[in-house]
C-alpha cells in the first residue's frame, strides 16, 4: 500500500502533525518549520486535492479527509500524534482527537462552529479568493518574490502579510489557484460540516484565534462548551492564518500542549491537567 497524500517529513522526536487550511499547502507553516523540525518529528501533508496530493475519489468531508490521514499515518507506522492545525486543518485535528489519534491539539481558528450567516460570509470570501487567484495564477510566482506582492496576496489571511516568505505566498498557487478539490472541500469540508463526537475528546486541546481574524469571526470560542478541559487563547494582532504573524506565540502553545499531554498520560484518566498557557 502507498500513501494517499504527499507528505513533507523532517526532524525526530515526538510526532507532530501539521494540517494547513483550505487554499494552501504544507508550505503555509514555513515560518515555524526550523524550530519545529529541531524539536519534533514533523509530518506535514498537503490536504487532498491541494499541492502535490491528489483529490479523494469521493466527497472530501472532514471524516473522509481524516480517514486518508489516518491511513497514511498507519502506513508510516505512526500512532497517536500531537497536532497543529489551522482553519479546516484545525477542524480535522479535532476529528483526529475524537478518534483517539491525537496526543494533543493546537487548533487555530477551526471551522465548523459557525452560524448560517457566518457560513455564507465565509463561502463568499473563500470563493472570491479562489476566483481572483485563479485568474492571477500565471503572475503568482513573480508577485510572491516581492514584499508588495506578498502583502497583496496574503492580506485577509495574515495581519502582517509583509512578514511572510516567498514560499508561503507561492503556496497560494498550488492552493487557491490550482487545488483540484477546492469547491468540493469548501462545500463538504466547511459549509456543510457539522462537528459531532467532541465530547469524546480525551487529550489536551488549546483553541486559538487571531484577534485580527477576518475569516473565522467568533466561532473558535464556541468549541469550549463542547470539548472538556479545552482552553482558548487569543493571538493578539494576528490574522486567520497567523503562522508568520505570531510564530513565537504558536510555538509556545505547542510546547504547552505537548507538556500537558505528558501530564495527562501520567494521570491516566479523563481529568485533563491544567494548561500553563504561558504564551
Amino acid at each position: 500500500m502507498t500513501s494517499q497524500l504527499f507528505w513533507d517529513r523532517a526532524g525526530s522526536g515526538e510526532p507532530l502533525l501539521l494540517l494547513h487550511g483550505i487554499g494552501s499547502t504544507h508550505d503555509d507553516f514555513t515560518a515555524l518549520r526550523p524550530r519545529l523540525n529541531a524539536d519534533y518529528r514533523v509530518l506535514a501533508p498537503d490536504l487532498p486535492g491541494h499541492g502535490r496530493s491528489p483529490a479523494l475519489p469521493g466527497r472530501p468531508t472532514i471524516s473522509a479527509m481524516a480517514d486518508a490521514i489516518v491511513a497514511d499515518l498507519d502506513e508510516l507506522g505512526v500512532g497517536r500524534v500531537h497536532v497543529l492545525g489551522n482553519s479546516i486543518g484545525a477542524r480535522i485535528a479535532l476529528e483526529l482527537a475524537v478518534r483517539g489519534r491525537a496526543r494533543s491539539v493546537v487548533a487555530i481558528s477551526p471551522s465548523g462552529m459557525n452560524t448560517p450567516v457566518e457560513r455564507l460570509y465565509q463561502g463568499v470570501l473563500m470563493s472570491g479568493n479562489r476566483l481572483i487567484l485563479r485568474r492571477l495564477r500565471p503572475l503568482l510566482p513573480a508577485l510572491a518574490r516581492t514584499t508588495l506582492g506578498r502583502t497583496a496576496l496574503l492580506t485577509g489571511l495574515r495581519s502582517a502579510p509583509w512578514r511572510s516568505s516567498e514560499t508561503e505566498a507561492r503556496a497560494l498557487r498550488e492552493g487557491f489557484a490550482a487545488a483540484d478539490a477546492f469547491w468540493q472541500m469548501l462545500w463538504w469540508g466547511i459549509l456543510a460540516d457539522m462537528p459531532t463526537g467532541l465530547d469524546r475528546i480525551d487529550c489536551p486541546v488549546i483553541l486559538a484565534q487571531g484577534s485580527a481574524d477576518l475569516v473565522a469571526v467568533g466561532q473558535t470560542p464556541r468549541y469550549l462548551g463542547a470539548i472538556a478541559g479545552a482552553r482558548f487563547v487569543p493571538l493578539v494582532g494576528a490574522g486567520h492564518a497567523p503562522q508568520s504573524d505570531a510564530p513565537g506565540a504558536i510555538l509556545m502553545l505547542i510546547r504547552d500542549a505537548t507538556a500537558a499531554a505528558v501530564r495527562h498520560a501520567a494521570a491516566g484518566s479523563r481529568a485533563l491537567p491544567a494548561l500553563s498557557l504561558s504564551a
